[in-house]
């Protein structure tokens, strides 16, 4: 290739990263002034964190560090017959249908979806049990299943201390929807942690770098907006499954959280 026609293509392509650059920064200037009107337009609910009860917890002049119990530990307390150190919380999983709900709750529970998950006018359910600082805390999790199932809202959100608005990261029309979910589960809750999911996270990764990028600021705008933290998961490798629920554990009893924020284009976000 000549010397002329070398010039020529770096010239072409200096004028393509130019471009790219400019909307790169365009795209930039309507996210933020989005998140703006969005912020104004949904308000930020006020959320009230619940604690232990202070016989449950050791007493001390700091608070130790937050320690998580392995599965092994979860089978003992799930076998263990005295109730009386038992917390009974609730969590509901809210997002259209075909987004990964069901398959999220099975891996986080460990058991199979087909054989042991609780339907009932649909509604799915399943119980965890976890012991955290010499409690056992028995989590029930809710799923609203469907798109068609608004009349179940009430029944699942009511008394939940933390609600997960969940999307598929492969479908951007799910992610709009986590706007409906949320203004009608606030109607009847307004104390729950806010906590924003994007499933599927292994076919994500498989997209273009340039549409992954517009939608993961698509979801930390609306995970702003709603004041909500943001995580994304993937069930098949167990991506962000468990720590999402030793997020909401560490802000229900005000454990220490120490995992810090990923907004790498190309891994698992965590933005809070």
């Amino acid at each position: 290739m000549t010397r002329s026609g070398r010039k020529v293509i770096l010239r072409r392509l200096n004028v393509k990263r130019i471009i790219i650059r400019r909307m790169a920064n365009l795209r930039f200037c309507v996210t933020s002034l989005w998140s703006h009107l969005f912020s104004c337009c949904v308000g930020k609910s006020s959320v009230r964190y619940k604690q232990l009860l202070p016989s449950t917890i050791p007493r001390s002049s700091s608070p130790p560090p937050a320690t998580y119990p392995s599965r092994a530990a979860s089978c003992c307390c799930e076998n263990h017959n005295d109730s009386s150190d038992l917390v009974a919380l609730k969590i509901s999983l809210l997002g259209d249908c075909q987004i990964g709900k069901t398959s999220f709750l099975a891996k986080y529970t460990g058991r199979e979806k087909s054989k042991e998950l609780q339907e009932v006018m649909g509604l799915t359910h399943m119980d965890k049990t976890l012991c955290v600082k010499g409690a056992r805390i028995a989590y029930t999790i809710w799923e609203v299943e469907g798109n068609n199932n608004q009349k179940q809202l009430p029944v699942a959100c009511k008394d939940s201390v933390a609600i997960l608005f969940m999307f598929d990261l492969t479908s951007r029309c799910t992610l709009n929807s986590v706007i409906r979910w949320y203004q009608e589960a606030r109607k009847w809750n307004q104390s729950a942690i806010p906590v924003l999911v994007g499933t599927k996270f292994d076919d994500f990764v498989q997209l273009p770098i340039d549409l992954q990028w517009t939608i993961a600021n698509q979801a930390r705008t609306y995970a702003k907006a709603l004041n909500a933290t943001l995580f994304f998961s993937s069930s098949t490798y167990n991506i962000n499954v468990n720590k999402i629920f030793k997020f909401i554990t560490a802000k229900i009893f005000n454990l220490p959280w120490s995992v810090e924020r990923n907004l790498t284009i190309g891994e698992p976000i965590i933005d809070f």
